[in-house]
């Protein structure tokens, strides 16, 4: 993992206010985290599936004695998972103290590099034609001429909507028997 070669220069202007993303890849796009929020970042590796969970909930991982559920993004997205390669990692990401599951893991196909982007290279999330439901989008950044789309964690990996949605699982399962 490698840094912007560009760190930020703090400033009175609030323009210019500057925050680090860790950016991965996942199915050929780029998005980004809020460092604040990263605990770790794990090599894949054996992951206990749990019955009835909702399928963007791969399963379960032991991490240091705590059982922490991992999460396929790209299931999350409403994509097909993608494969397991060398690169893929799991990055444990604290929701805080107030969420049901402080920490989860998120299914990765590969880390990139930590940015500082400043809010003036942030724009606000697109209002439609965003492969992603609008609420999952902090906002998006341009960096080096791409664009870097940087998620809202807490809409992401919001515990009571996979439960919910594992609940709707449940009840499809009871209707088809």
């Amino acid at each position: 993992m490698t840094r912007s070669t560009q760190p930020c220069v703090p400033s009175a202007d609030t323009a210019r206010h500057c925050a680090q993303y860790l950016t991965f890849s996942l199915g050929g796009e780029m998005f980004g985290i809020g460092i604040l929020t990263i605990k770790e970042i794990i090599e894949f590796h054996e992951v206990t599936t749990v019955p009835m969970m909702p399928h963007a909930v791969r399963g379960v991982i032991n991490l240091r004695g705590a059982v922490v559920p991992v999460v396929d993004l790209q299931a999350r997205f409403g994509r097909p998972p993608r494969p397991v390669t060398k690169r893929t990692c799991i990055v444990i990401v604290e929701l805080g103290a107030n969420s049901e599951m402080p920490v989860v893991g998120v299914v990765v196909d590969g880390v990139s590099e930590v940015l500082d982007i400043t809010a003036a290279d942030i724009e606000p999330a697109p209002a439609f034609g965003a492969k992603l439901r609008t609420d999952f989008i902090a906002g998006m950044a341009k960096v080096r001429e791409r664009f870097v789309i940087l998620l809202s964690v807490e809409h992401v990996l919001a515990i009571d909507e996979l439960a919910a949605l594992a609940g709707e699982r449940q009840l499809a399962a009871i209707d088809l028997a």
